[in-house]
């Protein structure tokens, strides 16, 4: 399982994405450009330690993305406002790439043409958090293919 960022424009986010994939074990996709750097001061305070221990990627555009071997075997899997399908009925596979937009707009067309399922989270509102939503549906997902990591205490 892959969680994937397309352009973020907010480190605090980015930061709050580091955590969650470190937290849950999962590889963490950054695609390029970001809407700020990423040695951003608020994004390594909102990483906070997890950074270290995190299972990052930069891609430095969508093509370098799509052309990754690591994230090739699976599924691209986009969680998009303009889906038709609840991501709560949807069977996810293990080798899937969880791919979330831009926080100001979403994913372009060329990111909905690359995805095999286009999924939304059913709210009440406009919007949600984009990591918010990201570990709703890593939750979903991992329960899904029992891929939870182990509890440590």
């Amino acid at each position: 399982m892959r969680l994937a960022l397309f352009q973020p424009d907010i480190p605090q986010n980015l930061g709050a994405a580091i955590r969650l994939a470190s937290c849950l074990g999962v590889e963490l996709d950054v695609i390029e450009p970001c809407g700020f750097p990423l040695s951003d001061r608020s994004l390594k305070r909102a990483a906070l330690d997890y950074g270290r221990s995190a299972a990052l990627v930069r891609h430095d555009c969508w093509e370098e993305f799509l052309s990754a071997p690591a994230r090739n075997p699976g599924r691209l899997v986009l969680f998009t406002t303009k889906a038709a399908a609840p991501f709560t009925e949807f069977s996810f596979r293990a080798d899937d790439t969880l791919i979330f937009g831009r926080e100001s707009a979403g994913a372009p067309d060329e990111v909905h043409a690359a995805a095999q399922a286009r999924l939304y989270i059913p709210i009440r509102g406009r919007s949600l958090n984009v990591v918010n939503a990201a570990a709703m549906a890593l939750g979903e997902a991992l329960r899904q293919t029992g891929g939870f990591p182990s509890a440590s205490v």
